[in-house]
């Protein structure tokens, strides 16, 4: 009998200004999920620009950069945009704002993470970037690691809510 494949789940991950830390869960999940996930991100108030430590970082870890950018979230919420299966907010501010009715009901989930753009001082500010890749590395290695083929709707939520406390 054939293997069937696991079909591809489309992430999409939130934030206000869509600079930092979703550009971040977006390139992670994009390499790390690669054969079964495809990571967006967006913003409800875009910057315009992607954070140059960000992208920095995501270069000194070898993770994909190209297409990258700063877009709102209403981009995804046309009859031409991607299916989404899953939306992730990862800033507070995002979370507690209301968000577009997304085509097809995807799971939610909170998965906070500080933001490293308001950190004063280079070093610091490297660090807390370094600090919040490595939450959301580990949150996205969680993620992607759970059987989704296997589990009913109500277990996969209250796994990627769970995933969201991680606090490696």
């Amino acid at each position: 009998m054939p293997v069937v494949a696991e079909r591809v789940y489309n992430v999409l991950f939130l934030c206000t200004g869509n600079s930092a830390r979703s550009i971040l869960a977006e390139a992670i999940l994009n390499r790390r999920g690669k054969d079964r996930f495809k990571a967006f991100s967006a913003g409800s108030h875009p910057t315009g620009q992607v954070n140059p430590m960000a992208i920095a970082l995501l270069e000194q870890f070898q993770m994909p950069t190209e297409g990258l950018r700063s877009k709102s979230w209403e981009e995804f919420d046309t009859p031409t945009a991607p299916p989404i299966d899953f939306v992730f907010t990862v800033c507070d501010n995002a979370a507690r704002e209301i968000c577009p009715v997304w085509p097809g009901q995807p799971l939610t989930a909170h998965w906070g993470v500080p933001d490293p753009a308001h950190i004063e001082g280079d070093a610091q500010r490297f660090q807390a970037f370094l600090d919040a890749f490595r939450v959301l590395a580990r949150r996205i290695d969680l993620f992607t690691s759970l059987p989704l083929a296997s589990l009913d709707r109500l277990a996969i939520g209250e796994k990627v809510r769970a995933i969201g406390q991680d606090r490696p």
